[in-house]
């Protein structure tokens, strides 16, 4: 498992994780923002206007209302990239991330609308009734360019379990274990059941469990965290200071953390922008093509409100939580998991600025002047013996390190070759720095309801990545029928449950990169496609703007 994580970093580092993606994706939502005249701030009134059904018709073909397909949208969006996505952003690029996650968010909302617009006037209406859409289709039949609709369709069922299945699953088991007890693959168990309950019903039960699911888990949430923004308020200005002032300089050391460059918090706080909401992608507008609309630009406008809710609201708050309650920079106990660990060669101590420093360059720059551990160690009862080894866990120096062996204080020789733990029975626990759900259910237990904070994040990402499981499994359903046919909806949604139930109990970060690169894989095709189309989007809001005035 370790080679397939380096494996997926590196593809990473190509890819999402590269120098040049940020500006792709951000480049994209500038110019369609500047080429469509702000429609994030002209629309926006109008915009919930449609929502509400005020211009909507009963006879308008499709399957859904707005608010539906809306819901189902958010569904897809609002998950683990509001609760853990944030954690893990603001835990590698501190504060500033959040900033760059407003930019992505902001300029996501004209992104959103472009995609949606095409993806819907394209749609078309399969062979059970239903509608079909997405950016496959204004790729095949908007653009002529069918090879690019096949590379997208065969990247939305990738991203489908990259995206919406894997993650989800992970962080609620984990979560729930956290708060609860119960081991992931019961908890992985029940939810697959209940999932292929709700995904064989198809978009219509799918939109109406997710019109009641999203409001109802969104309030939920919002008292929680608003529970532990009371209670710390007089951080509050100070958080958001951070958060504008780090922007453009990077994060300095505080507490455990070792501080972030610019580069972390920009492509981070990017990264985990499109991962939360999704804009440029085109996983929604697949969601929003089965919306009951005449006018295809008014669904378009819809859309824009997600980035705003997602991301400028439900991140913005959970990152508040992270910052007031100062849980991003403390070092709490728990189990270390291998991914995250790193053991070097040499005494470094957190308490010397050389040492911190040195340390900090070497996680941000991978600079070689480090070196991994290789040798033997003596331990007794747990306790490591004078070594010259250095442990860093999550980007943190590690504090009361212990040995386990099968949950039990180890005593012997411990081998490691190149930073590895060579017996597979070995674990380590201790203290160091949180991040994703973890770093988030920890901010929520320092509120108005102290530990029992906890709890309101377990269920609250249960519901949230539940829900965004569902959505995504029409989303790589409508790309398996693009691709093959109605005969291989069924088995795909075999595979989802499947795969839903293994990720309960795999390793979280694993999980974690294989997402960013599926991400990336869907993301730019669709991003070449609405460039394309850009004239005939102008169009499209040219001509519903004149309409609409003659109303």
């Amino acid at each position: 498992m370790d080679g397939f994580n380096s494996f997926l970093l590196l593809l990473d580092s190509y890819l999402g994780s590269s120098a040049w993606f940020p500006f792709v994706l951000l480049g994209v939502g500038l110019f369609f923002t500047i080429y469509l005249r702000f429609p994030q701030l002209r629309f926006f009134t109008h915009s919930w206007a449609v929502l509400r059904g005020k211009y909507e018709k009963s006879d308008d073909p499709g399957d859904t209302t707005h608010f539906q397909a809306l819901s189902t949208a958010l569904s897809g969006t609002v998950g683990t990239g509001n609760i853990g996505g944030v954690g893990l952003a603001i835990f590698i690029g501190g504060p500033a991330a959040l900033f760059w996650m407003w930019m992505t968010a902001f300029l996501g909302m004209a992104t959103k609308m472009v995609e949606v617009s095409l993806s819907h006037k394209y749609r078309v209406k399969a062979a059970n009734g239903t509608m079909a859409g997405g950016p496959m289709y204004y790729m095949e039949h908007g653009l002529k360019m069918h090879w690019l609709a096949m590379f997208f369709a065969v990247a939305t069922v990738i991203c489908s379990f990259g995206t919406g299945n894997l993650p989800q699953i992970n962080n609620i088991a984990s979560s729930i274990e956290t708060s609860f007890g119960v081991t992931p693959i019961i908890t992985g168990a029940v939810l697959s059941v209940l999932l292929g309950l709700v995904i064989v019903g198809g978009i219509r039960r799918i939109a109406h469990v997710a019109a009641a699911i999203v409001p109802t888990m969104a309030s939920f949430y919002m008292i929680g965290a608003l529970a532990v923004i009371i209670v710390n308020y007089d951080n509050i200005i100070p958080s958001f200071l951070s958060i504008f002032s780090d922007a453009f300089s990077g994060s300095a050391a505080t507490g455990g953390f070792l501080g972030a460059t610019f580069a972390f918090a920009f492509n981070r706080g990017v990264g985990r922008g499109l991962f939360s909401n999704e804009a440029g992608q085109g996983s929604a507008a697949i969601a929003h093509a089965s919306a009951k609309a005449d006018e295809h630009v008014s669904e378009g406008m819809v859309s824009l409100l997600e980035p705003f809710i997602d991301t400028l609201i439900i991140c913005t708050v959970t990152g508040l939580v992270i910052l007031s309650s100062g849980a991003w920079s403390q070092k709490f106990e728990h189990e270390f998991e291998s991914a995250d660990l790193l053991l070097l060669d040499g005494l470094y101590q957190e308490e010397v600025l050389a040492d911190r420093e040195q340390i900090a360059a070497y996680l941000m720059r991978g600079d070689d002047n480090i070196s991994l551990y290789s040798g033997s160690v003596d331990v007794l009862a747990g306790e490591i013996q004078n070594s010259p080894l250095t442990i860093i866990h999550a980007r943190s120096f590690a504090e009361d390190v212990r040995v386990l062996r099968n949950a039990e204080a180890f005593s012997g020789e411990l081998v490691i070759i190149d930073g590895q733990i060579q017996d597979p029975e070995i674990t380590l626990q201790g203290r160091s720095l949180l991040h994703s759900a973890a770093l988030t259910t920890a901010a929520f237990g320092m509120g108005l309801f102290g530990e029992n904070g906890q709890y309101i994040v377990s269920i609250s990402l249960a519901l949230f990545a539940f829900s965004t499981a569902i959505a995504w499994s029409y989303y790589g359903d409508r790309a398996i029928i693009y691709l093959i046919g109605f005969k291989a909806v069924m088995p795909y949604r075999i595979i989802y449950c499947m795969a839903f139930f293994i990720a309960s109990f795999a390793d979280t970060t694993i999980v974690w990169n294989f997402a960013a690169v599926a991400v990336v894989l869907m993301t730019l095709p669709n991003l070449l496609g609405i460039m394309l189309m850009r004239r005939e989007m102008k169009s499209l809001v040219s001509d519903y703007w004149k309409e609409y005035e003659k109303k």
